[in-house]
């Protein structure tokens, strides 16, 4: 990653894509000015709860102030979503109140679990920006919040029918739902997207998905909607940035020009034409469509990382050797298991630590692993967590868990994005993650503050399991995403 707070505005024009040009945003600009973008209640607020502004909100608020979409890059705890969400909440108390019933803030997270953290999270600073406004005796609107993921009830999702929120926190296939029904019109005032952890949607068919909802949004709303993306694991950022703000369709007056029956030949000859010339193919482009503008806020620095490789057995060549245990007479031969010395250890290690988060790779595995660890300490020492729990049960414990009271918590990737763990103190990952950024994100969730180092073990499975584990260890402290 690059160090810094550099900023650079990426205007994609067809096969200019190559030639961003680079200018500063908010480079140099204090944390006293910065805040005062801000009305005096927002800027005040932000003064009694928070030490200091982090790089990305006084890199970002200035180009979010001026209505830009813009991607921001910073390691995981410095603010980001607050970054994103308080200028646009000040604006939406303060200044530009809605005049009629709509959203006006859209937040789209990847996953139910960080939805509902958000939402969450959320009424914390619209509850102490409210208090102050009322003690000043400042005139504030106090917007509504709304929720729509798989787990909404048919109850609320009438309710937003009727009675839609300012604030909508949904999924990117909770989005699509809606703007396939008639609650669509309740989306027409958006001015503002914000897409939460893009990186994990960007290579996938869901990031796909989403940037053709994304559209569809655009069409719907008769004004250009502000984008904004955050992530702490994204590269390379200038194809981010495209996905994030999609493109436009340019030529004479803003209109869309297609091909019709009248020059139909024209574009076979097109296609074709293995000889084209190159002023041939630029001319074509620049009609063609046009990538929107986006402010890039570099914000990436690499976040301090105690992080280990274990292996709870003295010689992984020997886990395949039969069992020298003495056998009853026919009692089949059993294979040395990983699990047989790894449970012990993970217990030990759990006893040690306050609050521990485990990461596996399927939910049997999960499953099994908090059962096994229950066993063996005697008492319900660990949980599980993943996408198949009941929605009831995942937020009792999820509101478990970000109070202190898990000693132990087995997961799958439900719990890999963006979540405020608050007491963790040490994530183990079993078996290598699957991808550098997974594991940045994953062992991200603890220490999940401003400047505080994450610490995590990496236990392999298998010998082949041990190469990838010390790989991704190496290119984790090396920030290679």
């Amino acid at each position: 990653m690059q160090n810094g707070g550099r900023a650079a505005a990426v205007r994609s024009k067809g096969k200019s894509d190559r030639r961003n040009q680079t200018q500063g945003v908010g480079s140099g600009v204090s944390p006293a000015s910065v805040l005062d973008l801000f009305h005096p209640v927002t800027a005040n607020w932000f003064r009694s709860v928070y030490k200091d502004v982090t790089a990305p909100q006084r890199e970002g608020w200035p180009a979010i102030a001026r209505g830009e979409s813009t991607l921001i890059l910073a390691p995981t705890g410095t603010g980001k979503t607050l970054a994103a969400f308080l200028w646009c909440v000040d604006r939406l108390m303060f200044r530009e109140p809605p005049a009629t019933p709509g959203c006006r803030i859209l937040y789209i997270s990847p996953l139910k679990a960080l939805a509902v953290d958000v939402e969450r999270n959320l009424r914390s600073p619209l509850a102490g920006m409210t208090e102050l406004a009322r003690r000043d005796g400042v005139p504030i609107h106090v917007p509504e919040i709304s929720i729509r993921t798989g787990d909404t009830p048919q109850q609320e999702r009438a309710r937003f029918r009727r009675h839609p929120g300012e604030i909508l926190i949904t999924t990117p296939e909770s989005l699509y739902l809606l703007l396939t029904s008639g609650a669509s019109e309740a989306l027409r005032s958006i001015d503002t997207v914000i897409i939460d952890e893009i990186h994990a949607l960007v290579p996938t068919k869901r990031g796909a998905h989403l940037a053709l909802s994304l559209e569809r949004l655009q069409a719907l709303c008769a004004h250009p909607v502000q984008r904004i993306g955050l992530s702490a694991t994204q590269r390379p950022l200038e194809e981010v940035a495209r996905f994030l703000a999609g493109a436009e369709e340019q030529g004479s007056g803003g209109t869309q020009r297609h091909p019709g029956p009248a020059n139909t030949e024209a574009v076979v000859q097109d296609f074709t034409d293995a000889l084209e010339t190159e002023a041939a193919l630029d001319a074509r482009e620049a009609s063609g469509p046009r990538f929107r503008p986006v402010t890039i806020v570099n914000a990436g620095t690499r976040k301090p990382l105690r992080l280990s490789v274990q292996v709870p057995v003295e010689d992984m060549a020997k886990l395949r050797d039969l069992d020298d245990q003495p056998r009853a007479a026919g009692q089949t031969p059993k294979y040395t298991s990983i699990w047989q010395p790894m449970h012990p250890r993970l217990l030990e290690i759990i006893r040690s630590r306050t609050s521990t988060l485990i990461f596996v790779n399927a939910r049997r595995i999960a499953e099994r692993m908090a059962g096994a660890l229950n066993e063996l300490a005697g008492e319900p020492i660990a949980r599980a967590h993943h996408g198949s729990l009941a929605a009831a049960q995942r937020r009792e414990i999820e509101e478990m868990l970000k109070a202190g009271q898990l000693r132990a918590l087995v997961c799958t990737s439900s719990l890999e994005l963006g979540i405020d763990m608050g007491a963790i103190d040490l994530v183990i990952q079993v078996e290598s993650p699957p991808s550098v950024a997974a594991g940045l994100q994953r062992i991200g969730r603890a220490g999940h503050s401003v400047g505080a180092p994450s610490t995590g073990i990496i236990f392999p499975k298998y010998r082949a399991d041990l190469v990838a584990c010390a790989a991704v260890t190496q290119a984790m402290h090396e920030g290679h995403v």
